[in-house]
């Protein structure tokens, strides 16, 4: 997180600077609220702590002029204070402040003050960016519905069963299990840049157009990759660029756009290769009748080390009982179209 500390007295800028960049932040520092401003203007930053008392523009008006400018993101505001009277906190919060912390004091509670803005900030860009994203996708690709929500639960119950049994290296905390569940719809966002007459032709593509329709994984990552400069602490983004231009990467080496071998490729675009794949096998297409889960099962054993990432295969054979579940539950309403995946599997 960018950090912008604003206070006229040099020893604090240094004290806090050193303090926000040991807990991992980015610190940027200024002396005077339109000093704050022009570093705002320059080079945004999202999280802004400023003292109350200060010269020539104190921390309330530096409040009323960030909510009066025109910032592409939202800027939260941590007040530092001496002011504690329900009156100042009113004067604050009328001014646009979002938080407060009251000297003096501990540096423990103003990293909590920190990482609670933090989150909100987060969630605020993610949720907005993951709604947008959606609803693009969408407008394009008609592998939508049910498809995505069963290709997100699959990745869910993959990465719960390796919480659940602690397997090294593929263990993640809850929120990283939450961000791919969250993420991984927007595996082939890239769609958006291919033309109709390859994704909605109704049947198997030629050797040419489906190297035109690979090239989704890049065009995708490129996108989220855009966006993620915008807001280099959007760790969602780098998930979903991730997922975006790796999911057809194969174990071995053998896939697109990289040829990544086995753990070059990121955790997130493994899990999504086996979950997006099975899907594509289980369901009906316009050009194919479902596959049993034997069968799909049955072609995901044979990619085992080649296709598949070997852990995640004996995870999903640990977890199929779910998979049947998921797949019985969110049905289709009608075809839909993926080609590539079952192209890639069969």
């Amino acid at each position: 997180m960018r950090v912008l500390f604003v206070d006229d007295d040099e020893t604090w800028q240094e004290t806090v600077s050193e303090f926000l960049t040991q807990a991992g932040h980015e610190v940027q520092c200024a002396s005077t609220g339109r000093e704050a401003m022009e570093v705002l203007r320059r080079d945004l930053c999202r999280l802004v702590i400023t003292d109350w008392e200060m010269p020539e523009m104190n921390g309330l008006e530096l409040c009323r002029a960030i909510r009066a400018e025109q910032f592409p993101a939202y800027v939260y505001v941590i007040l530092l204070t001496c002011h504690d009277s329900p009156e100042d906190t009113i004067e604050g919060l009328s001014a646009g402040a979002d938080d407060f912390v009251t000297k003096p004091f501990h540096s423990g509670e103003l990293a909590m003050r920190v990482r609670a803005g933090q989150r909100i900030l987060s969630l605020e860009t993610r949720d907005l960016a993951l709604f947008s994203m959606a609803k693009l996708a969408e407008s394009r690709d008609p592998e939508t519905g049910a498809h995505l929500e069963r290709v997100r639960s699959y990745c869910r119950v993959l990465m719960e069963h390796f919480a659940d049994s602690r397997t090294p290296g593929y263990a993640m905390d809850p929120g990283y299990t939450h961000m791919l569940y969250l993420t991984s719809p927007l595996h082939d966002i890239g769609k958006i840049g291919i033309p109709d007459s390859i994704l909605l032709k109704p049947g198997r593509l030629s050797d040419r157009e489906f190297e035109i329709m690979k090239t989704h994984t890049s065009i995708g990552a490129e996108s989220l990759e855009a966006a993620l400069r915008q807001f280099p602490d959007a760790g969602f983004l780098r998930m979903a660029r991730d997922i975006a231009a790796t999911h057809h990467e194969r174990f071995d080496g053998s896939g697109y756009p990289a040829g990544l071998v086995g753990t070059e490729i990121p955790l997130s675009g493994r899990v999504t290769a086996l979950a997006d794949v099975y899907d594509a096998l289980s369901s009906k297409r316009v050009y194919k009748t479902a596959f049993g889960h034997e069968v799909s099962r049955s072609i995901i054993l044979k990619e085992v080390g080649t296709q598949f990432d070997p852990e995640i295969v004996d995870a999903f054979l640990t977890t199929e009982d779910r998979f049947i579940q998921i797949r019985q539950c969110l049905v289709d309403p009608e075809p839909v179209v993926d080609r590539e995946a079952v192209a890639m599997a069969v």
